[in-house]
């Protein structure tokens, strides 16, 4: 990939891959360190990337492997990530769902995001995260069940 077809891939895919990592650290801030840090790592393998395989998916997993590291070490350090603004009541509907999502163990959070935040297919999240696309379905299915009787409980019947 040279300079211009990275520029290009950034154009057509930089706000679905900020997105998606604003979603995964559930902090703005946060999630755009991380995107910055995801687009630096993918600049310094420009040369070796090719526009034939899914760069995309290959720049979500790389995001996926930073936000996993630096969640290592700020446990390492018995840090937290969570910012005062994460934990403001929130009104809107959509930030309850996110509210909620958040919440999901990191096994049925990652394919979510990367579903409805990165819109990838499920073949495509299964590459990504090198599990059987099966693995990826049942953990979608559990995700929802778990969100639905969440959101119920917190009187949202939809």
């Amino acid at each position: 990939m040279n300079n211009k077809e990275f520029e290009q891939f950034v154009l057509d895919n930089g706000k679905e891959i900020l997105r998606f990592c604003r979603m995964t650290c559930a902090d703005r801030e946060a999630g755009d360190e991380l995107y910055q840090d995801t687009m630096l790592k993918l600049l310094s393998k420009m040369r070796s990337l090719d526009l034939g395989q899914n760069v995309r998916s290959y720049a979500l997993s790389v995001s996926i492997l930073l936000w996993k590291n630096k969640k290592k070490k700020y446990a390492i350090a018995g840090l937290s990530e969570a910012s005062p603004e994460n934990c403001i009541l929130m009104e809107d509907e959509r930030i309850v769902v996110q509210q909620v999502v958040a919440r999901l163990p990191e096994k049925y959070r990652i394919p979510v995001y990367l579903f409805y935040s990165a819109e990838l297919s499920i073949q495509e999240i299964a590459k990504v995260l090198q599990i059987p696309a099966g693995t990826v379905k049942s953990r979608m299915n559990k995700a929802k069940h778990v969100l639905k009787e969440e959101l119920e409980a917190l009187g949202y019947d939809r």
